[in-house]
């Protein structure tokens, strides 16, 4: 039969197969015949086939993977493989704030990159949007720019409860995924979206800003709707991702090379240059990307991200 991976560790994993019963399953022969090696060789959201077991019908063992329609990577610097985060995503929320922990654009900037190569729509959050940083012009401009390009930016504060009936009714029927670093409210959005899912939720770091590792691995949640978030509708759902919290993104499969074909504002502009895709669009005469900033058309802030990614990418430090 079909099931979907829930979560799970190391080879064991929590499926909720077709049959309606969630089964404790391992890996049948511990390996999946997969085209690359992962840091885990299931997701959240992956879709297997089960064997259900002869003496126990709530353990069974995972055949086979059906065929990712989509997949959330990053690159796992410590375990130097790419890691899984998500699969078959009609949603990438990424969820930033306008402090506690800091604001960190470029962070956003990379998970969009991602995105792009992988054809998940994005969707970004920023959380906490009663604190008075969200009046900052620079983290105002730097929304809409996002906004500008296409992307839907929502202002949402799970404390207060600003802009949650948006995006509740925006994930009906859907499967999501959180991503963002720890701190960022991933948790609380879940207890607020669906109170009768109650998820433990982390302090600051005094010292650094920075949340602590609530979420310490990727969990698939069916969440039913709270009726005040969708205006009295009743037996509203969808499905999130919650995944661990993230200190360092680090972009998996994007040559520094090619990272422009992942900023959607520069993307129509490759290939166009006086020395074509040979361009590295940094001070080349003729350069169409140099141009597009020079006449407004690219932001200098997008255009100041790329190139720290581009070092990142060409250097693999990563210190943001």
């Amino acid at each position: 039969m079909h099931g979907t991976v829930l979560g799970g560790t190391n080879n064991f994993f929590s499926v909720e197969c077709e049959d309606g019963i969630t089964r404790q399953c391992s890996l049948k022969g511990k390996k999946l015949k997969s085209d690359e090696e992962y840091y885990n060789p299931l997701a959240p959201g992956d879709i297997v086939t089960v064997e259900e077991d002869q003496l126990d019908c709530e353990k069974g063992q995972i055949e086979n993977l059906v065929q990712r329609r989509n997949a959330f990577v990053r690159w796992n610097v410590k375990g130097r493989c790419p890691q899984l985060l998500a699969a078959n995503l009609d949603y990438l929320i990424l969820l930033t704030t306008p402090g506690e922990p800091p604001f960190r654009p470029r962070f956003i900037d990379r998970e969009l990159a991602q995105a792009e190569y992988e054809g998940i729509t994005p969707l970004i959050l920023c959380n906490k949007y009663d604190l008075p940083a969200a009046a900052d012009p620079d983290i105002q401009n730097r929304l809409a720019i996002w906004e500008s390009l296409g992307y839907t930016v929502l202002r949402i504060s799970a404390k207060t409860g600003e802009g949650l009936p948006d995006f509740a009714h925006l994930i009906e029927n859907k499967v999501s995924a959180f991503v963002g670093q720890s701190g960022v409210g991933k948790s609380s959005l879940v207890n607020v979206l669906d109170n009768s899912c109650v998820l433990r939720t982390g302090s600051l770091s005094q010292k650094y800003g920075r949340g602590s590792h609530t979420t310490t691995r990727g969990t698939l949640m069916r969440l039913h709707i709270n009726e005040s978030l969708m205006g009295g509708i009743k037996n509203a759902v969808t499905s999130i991702v919650d995944t661990p919290g993230i200190r360092r993104f680090v972009l998996h499969n994007i040559p520094a090379d090619d990272l422009a074909l992942y900023f959607r504002e520069f993307k129509p502009f490759v290939g166009t240059c006086t020395f074509g895709m040979s361009c590295k669009h940094q001070s080349e005469p003729g350069c169409k990307i140099l141009e597009a900033v020079y006449a407004g058309a690219i932001s200098e802030e997008r255009y100041e991200s790329w190139k720290r990614i581009c070092e990142e990418l060409r250097t693999g430090s990563w210190e943001d």
